[in-house]
C-alpha cells in the first residue's frame, strides 16, 4: 500500500506564473490578449457559475480590470479574479462546499484559489504591525503598509484531519450544525510548535478522548473557508473507550467497514456521509476499497 495518496490531478492546470506578479509589463500584454479572462465573483468572494450543457461551470468574463487579482495562466493564457462586471440573469454564487466533486480540477483550483485570496483582501485592509491602512501589490498577492514597510502576505491555516482506525472500524464524530446525521472525520487546527503528528493525537485525544500511536500523513485538500489546508493522516488507536467533548462534537462512535459501505451507499437510517468531494470523504472511500490499512507502514 502507497505511503501518500493522489487527491488532485498531478500536474495542476492553473499555471500561478508568480514571476509574473511583479511584473506590471508583461502582466499588461497578457491583459490585453484576446484570450484573457476573469473569474467573475459574488461579493462574498464566491465566484459566479452557470449551467451550460448540464454542467455548472464557473463565469469566465473577458478581459481583466486594473483591480483584479492575478490568478495565473490556464492554457497559456493569463486568468485574473475580480467582482463581476455583468453577470447574466442565471448566474448563482458557487457553493464549493457542495460541488467540489463535479467541477473539472482546473476550475475547482481556480473558484478556491479566487476566494481564498478575496476573504483574506476582506480580512486583511490594515497592517497587522501598525494598523496603517495596507495597500493591494504583487497584482493581489501581497499588501504593503506605506506606514511602516511590513509586508503582509496570504494566509493559510493547516488542519489536521485523521482516519482513525482500530481493526475493521474507524472513528467519525459530528459538530452542532451540520446535515442530519452527517458524520466526518475528526479535525482541528494545528497549533504553534506542533508537528502534524502531535496535532492529530491532541486533537482526537481531546474531541473523542482516543488515545492515538502511530499516525501516517496519506493526502492534502485546500478547504478555503476561509483559508485552511487540510492534512489527511491515518492514525492508529491504541484504545476504543470513547469520552467525546460535549463543547465540540455532538456525537462520536466506531463505524465497522460494513456499515460505512451502507453509509456511502445511502442506506443508513442514521448516518450520512462527508460531502463528496471532501479529503474526508476521499480518505474513507480509500479505507473501503482497502488501499489504506490498519498495517500500512
Amino acid at each position: 500500500m502507497k505511503d501518500t495518496l493522489a487527491l488532485a490531478p498531478a500536474v495542476c492546470a492553473l499555471d500561478r506564473a508568480a514571476h509574473l506578479r511583479t511584473d506590471p509589463e508583461a502582466l499588461s500584454r497578457l491583459a490585453r490578449r484576446t484570450g484573457a479572462r476573469r473569474l467573475a465573483l459574488a461579493e462574498t468572494g464566491d465566484a459566479l457559475a452557470h449551467e451550460v450543457g448540464g454542467v455548472v461551470r464557473p463565469i469566465l468574463e473577458e478581459g481583466a480590470r486594473p483591480e483584479d487579482i492575478f490568478l495565473g495562466l490556464l492554457d497559456d493564457e493569463g486568468l485574473w479574479t475580480g467582482l463581476a462586471t455583468d453577470p447574466p440573469p442565471e448566474a448563482r454564487p458557487l457553493d464549493l462546499r457542495t460541488v467540489l466533486a463535479t467541477l473539472d480540477p482546473a476550475h475547482a483550483e481556480c473558484a478556491a484559489l479566487a476566494r481564498a485570496l478575496w476573504t483574506w483582501h476582506g480580512r486583511h485592509g490594515f497592517c497587522a504591525a501598525c494598523g496603517a491602512p495596507s495597500r493591494i501589490v504583487a497584482a493581489g498577492w501581497r499588501r504593503d503598509c506605506p506606514a511602516c514597510g511590513a509586508q503582509h502576505f496570504p494566509r493559510t491555516d493547516p488542519v489536521v484531519i485523521a482516519l482513525v482506525l482500530s481493526g475493521n472500524a474507524v472513528l467519525l464524530g459530528r459538530s452542532p450544525g451540520w446535515p442530519e446525521g452527517m458524520h466526518s472525520l475528526l479535525a482541528g487546527y494545528m497549533e504553534p510548535g506542533e508537528t502534524v503528528e502531535a496535532a492529530v493525537r491532541r486533537e482526537v485525544a481531546e474531541e473523542a478522548g482516543v488515545p492515538v500511536g502511530r499516525v501516517r500523513y496519506l493526502a492534502s485538500q485546500p478547504w478555503p473557508f476561509p483559508a485552511s489546508l487540510m492534512l489527511g493522516c491515518r492514525a492508529e488507536a491504541t484504545g476504543r473507550a470513547l469520552a467525546p467533548d460535549p463543547a465540540e462534537i455532538e456525537s462520536v462512535l466506531w463505524v465497522g467497514r460494513e456499515r460505512l459501505l451502507s453509509v456511502f451507499m445511502g442506506r443508513d437510517a442514521a448516518l450520512r456521509a462527508p460531502r463528496p468531494g471532501s479529503i474526508a470523504s476521499f480518505l474513507l472511500r480509500e479505507w473501503l476499497a482497502g488501499r489504506i490499512g490498519s498495517d500500512q507502514g
